[in-house]
């Protein structure tokens, strides 16, 4: 007669929080500014205003963007405030930067949103394995969020987690 298997981690108090779970979906753009430059590296204000004008800005509907640029050209600031404000009607977020800034600002907000009270007094753990770019940001954001209330936290997964904090 077979034993029958018993799942230790499925009956323990043990509470696994997995980002790629809070991951949203939509598209993520870079925004080369680059592109929209003489020769890539001169903006020209009234050339970059009338390429502003008549850019389609509605393709970046529920998109997330974010803004750079790839050569060495210095960029003033209010040519990335220009571009946000064409964006935000349409963009879910505008960052400057690349697409790891972009995500970490995406997983700020969702973080800080994040109720946590179910992981009160609970050993938690912090999954580690993703199919989804989840910002090492995102991972130390929660980690600080969750010191002060958890019993212990630990990162990886139910069979091989590593241990990182155990209240006193």
């Amino acid at each position: 007669m077979a034993e029958e298997i018993i799942n230790r981690v499925a009956n323990s108090k043990l509470k696994v929080l997995d980002l790629e779970q809070c991951y949203p979906e939509g598209e993520r753009v870079l925004f080369d500014v680059k592109d929209w430059l003489y020769e890539g590296f001169v903006l020209r204000e009234k050339e970059f205003r009338a390429a502003i004008k008549e850019h389609d800005w509605s393709q970046y509907k529920d998109v997330y963007v974010a803004l750079y640029c790839s050569t060495d050209a210095i960029v003033p600031d209010w040519a990335f405030m220009l571009l946000t404000i064409q964006l935000e009607p349409y963009a879910k977020v505008v960052v400057h930067g690349d697409l790891t800034q972009l995500e970490t600002q995406i997983f700020n907000k969702i973080i800080a949103d994040l109720d946590i009270e179910a992981y009160r007094d609970a050993p938690v753990i912090i999954k580690g394995c993703a199919t989804k770019p989840i910002p090492l940001n995102a991972i130390l954001s929660i980690t600080q969020k969750l010191k002060p209330i958890v019993k212990s936290i630990m990162f990886g997964e139910a069979c091989s987690s590593v241990p990182l904090y155990k209240k006193k």
